[in-house]
């Protein structure tokens, strides 16, 4: 009797650890993670770039924010879901007013993603 639970146990764990491996993931990942804007003016105002996003996992890709390191940068983005192989773009605009210099600006990408956070970078020089 005790040979037999045990059997049935070993039998539902082994299911179990089968389904958790076998789970559909997300996975977020771009070809371009930095952005050099090189040297810019302030005068001439914000510089933007988009940063394209693709799904090389095989369950659908959800962001669900993204968040700058400072306020002189604004991304914006889709919330619609991304398929398994599709990509999506994520617009990210430096506003350079009042800051002379080198600067260096992470943009956070969170979603359902296998590794949950993503990180983007921008960079450049303000004359």
């Amino acid at each position: 009797m005790k040979r037999i639970v045990f059997v049935m146990i070993a039998l539902l764990i082994g299911i179990g650890v089968a389904t958790t491996q076998n789970a559909k993931k997300a996975v977020i990942s771009s070809d371009n993670v930095e952005h050099d804007f090189g040297t810019i003016k302030e005068a001439d105002g914000s510089v933007t770039h988009t940063f394209v996003i693709k799904n090389t996992g095989d369950a659908p890709l959800v962001i669900t924010r993204v968040v700058a390191s400072c306020g002189c940068t604004t991304p914006q983005f889709s919330k619609e879901p991304i398929a398994p192989g599709q990509t999506s773009k994520i617009d990210v605009a430096y506003n350079p007013a009042g800051r002379p210099g080198q600067f260096v600006k992470t943009i956070a990408v969170y979603s359902n993603g296998k590794d949950g956070t993503f990180t983007l970078r921008i960079k450049g020089v303000v004359e």
